[in-house]
């Protein structure tokens, strides 16, 4: 039995760097430069750690081999969802104002705001190109309806993003409004891999929409899992900074429960920013206070609604067997 996804990550980075090489012209091998730099492939640290994980394309192409299909002709959607993906995160990095991704420069701080919104933008119709791609291996009402699935997936990304800002400068938010803001933030590209993967390997409408709901609740349990590591995780192996999260004032799902209990932890919260070196105290009474355990058991619930409806979608042959695997092995992430 080969390993599947020893074939399928060289698979996705021949065919995003194929999609890549659209810009690959004399006149514009700087804009491709802060492309290929941006992905992971070029300048000072590229590499493995600078590229991601691909865990959306990877999904997508399970997905679509699990239900029958074959993960080969699918490759350039999965191309176009890690572009979004990434797309997003490009222009995240400057509204966020994050000098560094990935232990590297971002691309705004190496040649400016508005190239990098530009080549935020270049990412993105690359994506839908690539989506185009379909057609050598698809009709056209597949193509069709994949693109707009993807479409919509994008808008409910904007929708995401644009709760996340205004929530920054909102006192306080209710729960409910943090599963809003990360279903499009987080969950909807996730979702969109998996139900992708399943119209393309042949799924009816009923186990399209169970691939659906299994990388929504993926995502939601993901992103959970996130804001635990944000806060009580080891650096070295999360290689980011537990205090940046609480130092940057996000309303996490931790923080959000932190401030229901209204005890010492809130009380603190709502007198302003935090220092560096009341972090650790702060993390310790969302600990003391419960908010660690109430999160954790909303990550539990999402992860066995991920793995019910994988469970329900009976994925098929290895790459079946690859999904529960890897869920288990994503929604287990040590802190």
């Amino acid at each position: 039995m080969t390993n599947l996804p020893e074939s399928i990550f060289p698979a996705i980075e021949k065919e995003l760097k194929k999609q890549i090489s659209r810009l690959d012209e004399a006149h514009t091998a700087d804009y491709q430069e802060m492309l290929t730099y941006h992905m992971g492939w070029s300048g000072e640290g590229a590499g493995a750690k600078a590229t991601g994980k691909r865990i959306r394309p990877l999904f997508l192409l399970l997905a679509a081999s699990a239900t029958k299909g074959n993960w080969q002709n699918a490759l350039p959607a999965a191309a176009a969802i890690e572009l979004i993906h990434n797309f997003s995160l490009l222009h995240d990095d400057i509204q966020d104002n994050s000098k560094t991704r990935r232990g590297r420069p971002t691309v705004w701080t190496k040649w400016g705001v508005a190239q990098a919104i530009n080549a935020g933008d270049g990412i993105f119709i690359i994506a839908n190109l690539a989506m185009g791609d379909l057609l050598n291996h698809y009709p056209a009402e597949i193509v069709l309806d994949a693109e707009r699935t993807v479409q919509e997936t994008c808008l409910n990304l904007t929708r995401g993003q644009h709760l996340d800002i205004a929530y920054e400068k909102r006192a306080s938010i209710e729960i409910g409004d943090y599963w809003q803001m990360i279903a499009g933030k987080t969950a909807a590209l996730l979702s969109t891999s998996t139900e992708l993967g399943a119209l393309l390997g042949g799924a009816d409408e009923k186990l399209r929409f169970t691939y659906k709901e299994f990388g929504h609740y993926l995502g939601l349990a993901f992103q959970v899992q996130d804001d635990i590591l944000g806060i009580w995780g080891n650096e070295a192996n999360t290689g980011k900074s537990v205090a940046s999260d609480l130092l940057e004032g996000k309303k996490s799902l931790p923080v959000l429960y932190g401030l229901q209990k209204r005890g010492e932890f809130a009380a603190r919260w709502q007198e302003g920013a935090l220092t560096k070196d009341e972090i650790p105290e702060m993390a310790r009474l969302l600990e003391v206070e419960g908010a660690r355990l109430e999160t954790q058991r909303q990550a539990d619930q999402m992860m066995e609604l991920a793995l019910h409806a994988l469970r329900t979608a009976s994925p098929q042959g290895e790459a079946g067997n690859t999904l529960f695997k890897l869920t288990e092995k994503l929604l287990a992430r040590e802190t």
